[in-house]
């Protein structure tokens, strides 16, 4: 059942585990929740926590203090992801927690996970129930023979259970001499005398006497060993009878026997179930693992999603991509950046034939030096101070998938030589391990540096490069193919109107005009920034792309052509042209693309008193690395200067 207040979550939910073939319920209330899950008691529940009214922790609580539906399994969904909210759900009984904005494949890797432990608690349980039912028929049958003999020796009574032991039903036996009937004392029918029959001797002296293995015999002429004790029973004046209480000691050897082996039996049941529940438990750790890493990258919206354009430049790489997918060769994608290179990596992973097994990305550079190893190849527990539990290392969990090496250039040397050995030898080792792990891993690495010129200048290995650069293959630039822009705007404003609750019809004439100009050297991301921060200001259906968002080197690159505009000084002035307010500084001629990109970034370093890196520093602005942008100033010969 599936429990939440927003459709739209409801929706996604739906037709998600629909296509893998559960069966669903619906509820956008908690009060609807209860109901439904009274009358038909779903297996396992996805409760959203937020919701007016009955919130998901009352609802829980709930259907955990109702004896009858106390066994549902819930699993809670919130955006709230505070620790103490989540102790707080399970303390309440709920079995997992899933956060806001969700991924398909991880609610469907817990939704798999629960319910196969719910089915694997439910066969226990029918076993369990079995075993009390075959245990109470075996106590039943279990129970004692009972004869009645009167002075003389004859039978008065037999019980039930006397008669199923012995075969001799009550009309049968009542009358018959009980020393003729069963006291035998070997397989040739000899009779104990009389004088020694237990029977007869607590009749005379009113003893109880009791036998621990004895032969009886039964109405077929079979014997049988048993044990029995002889009670006398006195009447008003003197002993009047004797009860004989036996028991077939075979049978209670046999159904003992069968008790210890369904004990025997349920207890290697729990055996296997822990055991199950183990490596399920290890199952889904991985999974989640797995998806942690995954789900980001698959389901959600990137800053340009898919591969867009019909461009010649674009066409010719995808050519290559499709190519170079169906092998298993590894490729090195070039490229500046936000041109595309993570789409590039994703597209030749949907591709190949490893599309079934997950693409694991990695952006060297966001890792920190130290724990580099780690991500890469995991570490098992102890192996250093923050080492609390193993870890699955970013290779592990792209096995028999495709591994992106994102900004493979700002690897250390250190490093660079453990990658090597993982593509020449197709095995890992995690940190504070000597076990050797063999991966099948396909590698994708992108970089927007020249590595060839990094292995001249000793910062990168001449052995890694040439392995990696098998297949190299280079993502053209925005300005290469800017007849892809109105096919990119068209998605993102699609995307925009989704996001932001509103509805876009496109861009107006001559902000297109403006895009269109622009050289983009922050490339396909510049230019999404640049129209969602339009699209957010924007009250209409079409977007003016707001002069005071656009880059000034925007507005030095497209200063109105038209013959209209005419400034008479050297001062700013605001004109009006097409209903359109633009601000214009005269220049007495055009200048050169890098001419433009070095002032613009000269003028930001000024105004940042020269600070690249770092929060609100020069490479966040521009939204770069910090490496790249001092390649860049190097490249246009910025230099910071020497104040007095």
């Amino acid at each position: 059942m599936l429990v939440d207040d927003n459709p739209i979550n409801l929706q996604v939910l739906y037709q998600t585990l629909e296509g893998h073939g559960y069966k669903l319920l619906l509820a956008k209330n908690g009060e609807d929740a209860l109901s439904i899950v009274r009358k038909v008691h779903p297996a396992l529940i996805l409760l959203d926590i937020m919701m007016p009214g009955m919130d998901g922790y009352e609802v829980c609580q709930k259907i955990k203090s109702s004896p009858e539906i106390s066994d549902v399994a819930i699993i809670f969904l919130s955006a709230l992801d505070d620790v103490k909210d989540k102790v707080k759900g399970f303390n309440l009984g709920a079995v997992d927690y899933v956060a806001k904005p969700f991924q398909s494949e991880e609610v469907i890797v817990r939704v798999e996970t629960h319910l196969k432990i719910r089915q694997l608690e439910k066969t226990l349980e029918q076993k369990n129930k079995q075993l009390e039912e075959d245990n109470a028929l075996i106590l039943e049958s279990m129970g004692e023979g009972l004869l009645g003999v009167n002075k003389q020796g004859l039978i008065t009574f037999i019980n039930p259970a006397g008669a199923n032991i012995t075969g001799w039903q009550e009309g049968e036996i009542i009358d018959r001499n009980f020393h003729d009937l069963f006291m035998h004392t070997d397989k040739n029918g000899q009779r104990n005398p009389i004088e020694k029959d237990k029977v007869f001797n607590s009749l005379r002296d009113r003893m109880v006497r009791h036998s621990d293995n004895d032969i009886f015999w039964n109405k077929d002429g079979q014997n049988f060993p048993v044990e029995y004790t002889v009670t006398a029973i006195e009447g008003k004046t003197d002993i009047s009878s004797a009860c004989v209480v036996f028991k077939n000691i075979s049978e209670r050897k046999q159904r003992e026997k069968d008790l210890n082996q369904a004990l025997k039996t349920v207890g290697e049941l729990k055996e296997k179930l822990q055991a199950e529940n183990s490596n399920l438990r290890a199952e889904s750790s991985y999974l989640r693992a797995e998806s942690s890493y995954l789900q980001e990258e698959i389901r959600s919206e990137q800053n340009y999603g898919e591969i867009i354009g019909n461009s010649s430049a674009l066409i010719k790489t995808m050519e290559e991509a499709k190519q170079v997918a169906a092998t298993d060769t590894t490729v090195l994608i070039i490229g500046e950046s936000g041109t595309g290179k993570e789409s590039m990596a994703r597209a030749i992973h949907q591709f190949s034939a490893r599309k079934e097994r997950p693409l694991i990305k990695v952006n060297c550079a966001a890792i920190s030096e130290s724990l580099v190893e780690s991500e890469l190849f995991g570490h098992v527990k102890g192996a250093f101070t923050s080492a609390i539990n193993d870890r699955t290392g970013h290779f592990e969990l792209a096995d028999k998938g495709t591994i992106f090496l994102d900004e493979i250039g700002e690897v250390s040397l250190d490093v660079q030589v453990k990658l090597l050995r993982v593509l020449q030898e197709q095995e890992i080792q995690r940190v504070g391990s000597g076990e050797l792990i063999n991966v099948d891993v396909r590698i994708i690495a992108a970089t927007n540096r020249n590595l060839k010129q990094m292995v001249d200048e000793g910062t990168f290995r001449m052995d890694l490069f040439y392995r990696l650069n098998v297949f190299p293959l280079t993502v053209p630039p925005l300005r290469d193919r800017k007849s892809d822009i109105p096919l990119l705007l068209a998605k993102f404003l699609d995307n925009l109107s989704k996001k932001l609750g509103k509805s876009f019809r496109g861009i107006s004439e001559v902000s297109m005009e403006l895009l269109m100009d622009y050289h983009w050297p922050g490339n396909i991301r510049e230019l999404q920034n640049v129209i969602e921060r339009s699209a957010i200001l924007s009250k209409t259906e079409v977007i003016d792309v707001d002069d005071a968002l656009v880059p000034v080197s925007i507005k030095q690159l497209n200063l109105e052509k038209n013959d209209s505009l005419l400034l008479v000084n050297e001062s700013d002035e605001t004109l009006q042209t097409d209903g359109t307010v633009k601000t214009a500084r005269r220049l007495s001629a055009y200048k050169t693309l890098a001419e433009n990109e070095k002032r613009y970034i000269t003028d930001l370093l000024n105004d940042l008193n020269w600070v690249i890196g770092g929060k609100k520093g020069a490479a966040e602005i521009l939204d770069v690395p910090a490496s790249t942008l001092r390649s860049r100033m190097k490249k246009l010969g910025i230099e910071r200067p020497e104040y007095p």
